[in-house]
C-alpha cells in the first residue's frame, strides 16, 4: 500500500511541530474519529505532550480558516487532537489493526521524508547565502574594471602617436 502522496498533504506545522490532525489520522486508518479519540482517551499515559496535544481554541480557527470545513451540522463539538509523527505510532498501536500498523509505517516515512526535504531545503539556503556573500562586491569590482578599459582604451587613439625616445 503506497500512501505516501495521500500522508504528505495532512502533515502540518503546529506549535513548531510536523503533526497530523485526528481527523486525516482517523480517515488514514480506517477508523472514525470518534473511535480514535476514545483510544486516545482510555490511553492517555502512552501519548505525552510532545507525542499529541489538543488545539486551543485559537489554533483551531486560524487552521479551520486555512483548510476547507464543514460549516453546517456535524461540525466538530470538541477541539481536535494533534499528532507527531511518535504519536501517529502510538495510535496505531492502540488501534492495533492490521491497516493501522501498516498506514503506521507509512506516517513515520513520510514524516522522514519531510524531514529530509527540509535538511536539504536548509542546505540549499545556506549555500545560496554563502554564493551571494562571495559575489556581493563583484557588480563594483567589474565595473571599475570597465571604466579602466575604457579610459586605457580612450588615451590610446590611433593616429595620434607620442614619440618614444630623444628628440
Amino acid at each position: 500500500m503506497d500512501l505516501s502522496e495521500n500522508i504528505g498533504p495532512r502533515i502540518r506545522v503546529i506549535r513548531q511541530q510536523r503533526v497530523i490532525l485526528a481527523a486525516d489520522l482517523a480517515a488514514l486508518y480506517g477508523v472514525s474519529v470518534r473511535r480514535l479519540n476514545e483510544q486516545v482517551r482510555r490511553n492517555l499515559e502512552r501519548f505525552p505532550a510532545d507525542f499529541a496535544f489538543q488545539l486551543t481554541d485559537e489554533e483551531w480557527i486560524s487552521l479551520k480558516s486555512q483548510i476547507a470545513t464543514s460549516k453546517g451540522r456535524g461540525g466538530v463539538r470538541k477541539l481536535p487532537w494533534a499528532f507527531t509523527e511518535h504519536g501517529a505510532i502510538q495510535a496505531a498501536n492502540v488501534l492495533n489493526s492490521p491497516r493501522a500498523i501498516q498506514v503506521g509505517l507509512a506516517v513515520v516515512r513520510a514524516f522522514v521524508a519531510l524531514r529530509s526535504a527540509h535538511a536539504n531545503y536548509v542546505e540549499l539556503e545556506d549555500c545560496v547565502r554563502r554564493l551571494a556573500e562571495k559575489v556581493e562586491g563583484h557588480d563594483t569590482d567589474l565595473a571599475a574594471i570597465v571604466a579602466a578599459i575604457r579610459q586605457l582604451a580612450s588615451s590610446s587613439v590611433p593616429g595620434k602617436r607620442r614619440k618614444i625616445g630623444f628628440g
